[in-house]
């Protein structure tokens, strides 16, 4: 009895080896060809690239019926793949992740400008055999992945704040699996563009950052609501740099340059983008990638997505808790104040703020450190609460999914980056305060 299931040789999809197809006509006459991706759906479903109106194309739309080849690319042991055409998908989920791993493919072997996805065909996988030989020994099994996934788990479990969560999450990644560079972004329900609230392993930090729904690796899983892996360099995913125009529809005198550098790497060989979802709604993207090739493979994807299904889950109960303060921080006289007064310009076109000549953040996080420093200089409050600034018709928080939390870690670290002057320290369950060492000087620029 054959008992060879998809799973059991899914190392020979991860496209390493191309695959031979071979297909028949009508009228009975045979045509072989390789075939760039094979790409795993599910134990009893694959999909293989459509990209030319070729003789297999022919043949499969006359008879459904075909086999594959497949290489195992460490024991070097055949499988023979026995499918029938279901259907072509031309967008959606499947279809952007294949062209994600074909423009990996494509750029690895030289034929970016060559292979070109023009749909995902789905195939039903009828049977799969072993061809007879003498394969090498196979390689001892990748053990501790399920204890990694426990592991991070145990540490998402213990955090009690959205900054917790996100160092928790970081620091697991890079102790239990050996991800060295990663980030996560937020989706700000606004705007459609994802931000980064943090970041580990890069030159710079990053937080703040923005890149569009779609674009890229991880635009695109946001975008799809599907990982997207690519396991070589590919100038089609790479992110040279953020796009960012936060001044859509104003004049760009209004303020002066908002870059802020984006923290990935020049050259990733691999990346993996997983979406944080909860109820079926994006809440943001976790991001990995490596500058060596293969980094990644499935089982680091099936890892990924369920540290991401507890993150998502993790990130909506903290929005759901009570902002009453638990353990209150004890309060110590502030700082006081001394030295040249720091100039904090507003921009009220898009909420953009400045310390000195120096861009901090904007769009609703601005809002919220300018009615911060505000209620300082006009009425000396250093103590605020999350559940007042969601009651504030000013600040522009949407009337479902705010994400105040993660707009609140993203302002708390954008004043870390920039110096000791102005802070923001929490105090408690929905509580914080802020910190101010040097006289402030309120400038509007309406």
């Amino acid at each position: 009895m054959n008992t060879l299931t998809l799973g059991a040789i899914r190392p020979c999809l991860e496209g390493a080896i191309p695959t031979i197809m071979a297909t028949c006509a009508s009228d009975g006459v045979p045509n072989v060809a390789y075939i760039s991706q094979v790409f795993y759906i599910d134990e009893r479903h694959l999909a293989l690239s459509f990209q030319f109106l070729n003789k297999t194309r022919q043949n499969i739309l006359a008879n459904p019926y075909a086999n594959l080849l497949v290489l195992h690319p460490f024991t070097a042991e055949f499988f023979r793949i026995h499918i029938r055409y279901l259907r072509t998908e031309e967008e959606g989920p499947l279809f952007e992740s294949m062209k994600a791993q074909l423009a990996g493919i494509a750029s690895h072997t030289g034929m970016a400008n060559v292979f070109r996805l023009r749909g995902s065909d789905v195939y039903e996988v009828q049977s799969i055999e072993a061809v007879e030989g003498d394969p090498l020994p196979a390689a001892p099994p990748r053990c501790g992945l399920l204890n990694a996934v426990r592991r991070v788990s145990e540490r998402l479990s213990r955090s009690t704040s959205l900054d917790e969560l996100l160092n928790a999450t970081l620091g697991a990644l890079a102790d239990c699996m050996d991800v060295r560079h990663a980030m996560m972004l937020m989706l700000d329900p606004v705007t459609q563009r994802l931000y980064t609230v943090a970041s580990c392993g890069y030159a710079t930090s990053g937080v703040g950052s923005e890149i569009d729904i779609g674009q890229g690796v991880i635009g695109v899983a946001a975008r799809e609501r599907t990982p997207v892996r690519i396991m070589h360099l590919t100038s089609a995913y790479q992110y040279s740099a953020a796009i960012r125009n936060s001044l859509q529809g104003s004049s760009l005198d209004l303020a002066p340059d908002m870059d802020i550098p984006w923290p990935g790497l020049g050259e990733p060989h691999s990346q993996l983008a997983v979406p944080i979802l909860s109820a079926d709604r994006l809440l943001g993207v976790l991001f990995v990638e490596s500058p060596n090739d293969l980094q990644f493979n499935f089982e680091d994807e099936d890892v990924l997505v369920a540290v991401a299904g507890h993150l998502g889950a993790s990130i909506d109960l903290m929005q759901a808790s009570p902002e009453q303060p638990d353990v209150m921080t004890p309060i110590s006289d502030p700082p006081p104040m001394a030295g040249q007064a720091l100039k904090i310009r507003h921009f009220p076109a898009n909420d953009s703020v400045f310390i000195d000549d120096n861009y901090l953040i904007k769009g609703v996080a601005g809002a919220i450190f300018w009615k911060l420093v505000r209620d300082c200089t006009q009425r000396g409050r250093t103590e605020f609460s999350n559940r007042e600034l969601r009651l504030d018709p000013d600040l522009g928080l949407p009337d479902v999914t705010d994400n105040l939390e993660a707009r609140l870690v993203l302002l708390q670290r954008r004043l870390n980056e920039h110096g000791p002057w102005v802070r923001i320290e929490k105090t408690g369950r929905g509580r914080f305060r802020l910190l101010v060492q040097r006289p402030l000087e309120l400038l509007d620029m309406a």
